[in-house]
């Protein structure tokens, strides 16, 4: 169940797969903030936590690649599916790229190391509906809904530090604020 901090809702329509790159990349700088050496949210004692949740085709892995692209990642970012993990080491800190598309079991992401990755860093998780008994509560939410050509994408705050970064994304014009759902 998503819960949301007061006044964290923001969404765009998106035309383009550069598009949803390009909101993800912001994300990703939002997260270095002034872009020292390290990931502006290392005081947190964890990892920021972001959901990512849509139908397939719908840009989940794309918007992944964006803040991958903002942490220095230049190589090939696919979806991590088959692997159910892609762990990142960057000169910014540790991201991690989950795909809970195919989990069969809550086991398995128990068999990830998940608490590991959790310490510290970026999360970034695909499909995290399949596995919500087993994840810590998002920071922000994505969602993405097929709208013909384009993509609706919604953003939800649940946290303080998912307000910052939703509140960053807003001032750079990439989302429109919305009335957060009572």
């Amino acid at each position: 169940m998503k819960s949301e901090h007061p006044a964290t809702r923001a969404g765009a329509r998106v035309a383009t797969a550069q598009g949803m790159e390009d909101i993800g990349a912001a994300l990703g700088e939002a997260l270095l903030g002034a872009g020292d050496d390290r990931c502006a949210f290392d005081h947190l004692g964890r990892a920021v936590v972001i959901y990512l949740q849509g139908p397939l085709g719908a840009g989940k892995t794309t918007f992944a690649r964006g803040v991958l692209r903002a942490f220095g990642v230049a190589g090939a970012v696919k979806s991590p599916t088959y692997t159910l993990v892609e762990p990142y080491a960057t000169v910014y800190g540790p991201v991690a790229h989950f795909d809970f598309y195919r989990l069969v079991s809550l086991e398995e992401v128990e068999f990830l190391g998940l608490r590991e990755y959790l310490d510290r860093g970026v999360c970034l998780f695909e499909w995290p509906e399949r596995a919500l008994g087993a994840l810590p509560p998002a920071d922000v939410w994505v969602e993405i809904a097929l709208s013909g050509p384009a993509r609706d994408l919604t953003a939800t705050a649940c946290t303080s530090p998912g307000t910052g970064l939703l509140k960053h994304l807003v001032l750079r014009e990439l989302l429109q604020e919305s009335v957060p759902n009572t």
